[in-house]
């Protein structure tokens, strides 16, 4: 036993030191400081933190022990005084990712693994029934047909693009099911995303809208502090977040098939649309049934595809003309009343 051994909440933007000595923990198990964490909650031994564990809103980052201090319990004590941290914060369905090699320890100390990315990267939750319970929730807006559709957009904003894309999909299809990433990380707010789509498709009738869950994975708040390569950070990500779309909310809903839009401009985008064609239709990374993805060709105007990215661009010129070409009317009259 020690001497003495105390845990702590600590503000690392506030005290050097203690920062410090996070990275020095940090390094020794091969990880890297989170830029999204402040909020530490620390183990003192004898005046030495010797362990650490980071908190961002509901997910546990960035967990570490001094190796000459593991395996003697210390751990399972910072894990339990972090869960109270964050109850007492009004946060109790908490989420951690690590590397699949800590998942026994993590699943002794109360945590169920959702998805995992062979090699790189697992996703669990401190509940067993959590993700079972969310389905069960979506299947409540579950809608008959043969061929259910799927998009999942940030829209920010909703442009002529987002509303070519759903009128095509719920064209084709039965019934066509819509997610709009929960966020609050983007130009537009989530709320108003939101209403932008829900009114830029209030004309079909054979589509509903849904905000999308803590399931639903936003790069922003991804942590890659474990992966050191840009490749494996990508692929991590883009791998839990379509893993979860395929073996439980496409099963929840009875989706058949995903849209997404081609991507000629960004990089990033087209490799997410590329992962897409992976991790949903390869027979040997899940065994559930394959999602088919339909990529439909993005529509232009003046010979340049229509994006938001082009929107926000315009905006901030103040090139309100432009602007109204590239957006549906509800898009446009909720731009003139917050822009002009």
């Amino acid at each position: 036993m020690y001497s003495s051994l105390e845990y702590s909440v600590v503000d690392i933007s506030k005290q050097q030191s203690v920062l410090e000595s996070i990275e020095r923990l940090l390094h020794l198990a091969g990880l890297e400081l989170d830029p999204r964490l402040s909020v530490f909650v620390i183990a003192i031994v004898d005046s030495k933190i010797v362990a650490c564990a980071g908190i961002d809103r509901d997910i546990i980052k960035c967990v570490a022990i001094d190796p000459d201090y593991r395996g003697n319990n210390i751990n399972l004590g910072l894990l339990e005084y972090t869960i109270k941290y964050a109850n007492e914060h009004g946060q109790f369905h908490l989420f951690l990712y690590t590397k699949p090699e800590n998942k026994i320890f993590f699943r002794s100390c109360g945590f169920y693994p959702i998805v995992e990315v062979p090699d790189l990267v697992v996703l669990m939750e401190n509940t067993p029934i959590g993700i079972k319970r969310y389905c069960q929730q979506l299947s409540l807006e579950k809608k008959p047909g043969n061929k259910i559709g799927s998009i999942v957009m940030n829209a920010n904003p909703f442009t002529k693009g987002h509303q070519y894309l759903a009128e095509t999909a719920a064209a084709e299809c039965d019934w066509l099911h819509i997610f709009v990433v929960n966020e609050d990380a983007s130009m537009f707010s989530f709320a108003d995303r939101f209403e932008l789509v829900k009114a830029g498709v209030s004309h079909l009738k054979n589509v509903s809208v849904h905000a999308s869950s803590s399931y639903i994975i936003s790069k922003a708040t991804f942590p890659s502090y474990f992966l050191k390569e840009q490749a494996k950070i990508d692929k991590a990500y883009m791998g839990i977040d379509l893993l979860i779309f395929r073996n439980y909310i496409a099963p929840a809903l009875n989706i058949t098939c995903r849209f997404v839009g081609t991507e000629p401009t960004s990089e990033v985008t087209n490799a997410y649309n590329e992962a897409m064609a992976y991790w949903l239709q390869d027979s040997q990374v899940s065994s559930m049934p394959v999602i088919p993805l339909i990529v439909l060709e993005r529509i232009k105007e003046n010979n340049f595809a229509i994006s938001a990215s082009r929107v926000r661009a315009l905006l901030e010129n103040q090139c309100y003309d432009e602007i109204k070409a590239l957006v549906p009317p509800t898009t446009w009259t909720y731009l003139q009343n917050k822009y002009m």
